[in-house]
């Protein structure tokens, strides 16, 4: 049955358009790959607030133990990530989100179990070998499934799982850490651990059963949907100039949005692992006070990334929605840094930084969708998200080397501020690497 230019299906189901077909969609994948993503991101972060409980107990886990620690995760995740999203495409979500995240939901309950230096390590590198290509995979998916044009505020509800990761990696990790502390003759931070980590191997058995590889797999979409569906996709296929992962390699424009995506990452993560750090410096006392303050500037994200998002789709235009926001969170991030005597402006500051850099972040993911298909998008989004993840090692390892050499977070803030201004040099240039590429594909 032939689909309108209007999105609508001729004949008996012409009530049927693109819309109606991606609400249900919508309602379908998104809640439960949100709810995924966020507990993703909690094993991440939640680390980052188990540090001030941890060091306590344990002499050993130094500032600069816990900042390698930390970032030896994301170095393990980084190794496997494009092998894992290849074989993803050659698979199947259902298989590999699956495996993924069964795996890292044992690895981070296992966390409860740190004893030393050694431990942590291992079991961070554990961490990042079995949740590699879980972000990259899942942004592969959904290009299955929605066309370029939809992209940015698909991400800005994907995305919202970072700042509600976040949300409870503070406030409700300080909560279970004040209320279960020394029961059952555990620590505080070591219930912390398993309450959070042991919901993913449930959310892996859900993902099993609930979501299909793809849309034509989909019992739950009727045949008209499917073909518009089909139509939606097929007119982002025919806009992407590279298919094959190996053309990727070769284009400029994939490290140009590598580079970018490493210096958001930089931001994201310095803040995400040191929050609970700087609020400690500036003279905020006690686990729940903390906590309840670290929630603020994500619980103000949401509303940021979902209207920004819904912005860049809806005028069809990516480079200034994310060039901003990477200028506003290098601004934000370099008043923190000069105000940590001043908690009222050095922690506003704070919130719009990391409002900011997440809105900078969402956008950006819109972006490859439009250029990379088959292959190219399996392991081009994969190779950027590697590039981009090396953040996650380099930010909190740098700000624990700077931090144990000067006791202040303010010199590693600041070359934070310089990889987000790397970051929105770079999203400038990207719009003259990608018009190149066309005309040599055209030619």
């Amino acid at each position: 049955m032939p689909v309108t230019r209007q999105g609508r299906l001729d004949g008996s189901q012409s009530a049927i358009t693109e819309e109606s077909v991606y609400r249900k969609i919508n309602r379908r994948l998104l809640p439960l790959l949100l709810l995924c993503y966020t507990f993703a991101y909690l094993d991440r972060v939640n680390i980052g607030f188990a540090k001030l409980h941890m060091q306590e107990d344990i002499p050993a886990l130094t500032e600069v133990v816990f900042g390698i620690g930390a970032g030896l995760f994301f170095l393990a995740y980084a190794c496997l990530e494009i092998p894992s999203n290849m074989l993803m495409h050659k698979v199947g979500a259902r298989r590999t989100i699956t495996r993924i995240m069964v795996l890292w939901g044992i690895t981070s309950a296992s966390m409860m179990f740190v004893r030393d230096e050694t431990t942590f390590y291992v079991l961070r590198i554990l961490l990042g070998i079995f949740e590699a290509g879980f972000a990259p995979g899942i942004i592969l998916y959904l290009t299955y499934w929605f066309p370029a044009r939809r992209m940015a505020a698909v991400m800005g509800i994907y995305m919202l799982a970072g700042p509600i990761g976040s949300i409870l990696g503070s406030g409700v990790s300080a909560a279970i850490i004040a209320a279960m502390d020394n029961i059952g003759g555990l620590a505080g931070w070591q219930w912390m651990f398993l309450i959070q980590g042991l919901p993913c191997v449930l959310l892996g058995y859900l993902f099993w059963k609930r979501v299909s590889d793809r849309p034509e797999q989909a019992g739950w979409l009727n045949e008209a949907e499917k073909a518009l569906v089909a139509k939606a996709i097929g007119q982002t296929t025919a806009g992407q100039s590279t298919h094959r992962f190996i053309d990727a390699l070769k284009e400029p424009s994939v490290y140009v949005m590598a580079v970018a995506y490493f210096g958001i990452m930089c931001g994201i993560y310095a803040v995400s692992f040191w929050l609970p750090t700087i609020l400690q410096d500036n003279g905020v006392e006690g686990t729940l006070s903390i906590g309840l303050l670290t929630a603020v500037p994500y619980a103000l994200t949401i509303p940021t990334m979902i209207i920004l998002s819904r912005s860049s789709d809806r005028l069809q235009e990516r480079k200034w929605h994310a060039v901003v926001p990477a200028l506003i969170a290098a601004g934000g991030l370099t008043v923190a840094a000069f105000t940590a005597t001043n908690f009222m402006v050095s922690f506003i500051a704070l919130c719009i930084a990391v409002c900011a850099v997440w809105a900078a972040y969402t956008v950006f993911w819109a972006v490859p969708s439009q250029h990379f298909g088959g292959t190219a998008a399996a392991g081009g989004i994969a190779f950027i998200n590697t590039i981009g993840i090396l953040g996650g090692f380099v930010a909190p390892t740098l700000m624990g080397f700077v931090r144990e050499a000067t006791g202040s977070t303010q010199g590693g803030l600041l070359t934070m501020v310089g990889l987000l201004v790397l970051s929105a040099v770079t999203l400038l240039l990207l719009p003259a690497a990608l018009r190149q590429r066309k005309l040599e594909v055209s030619q």
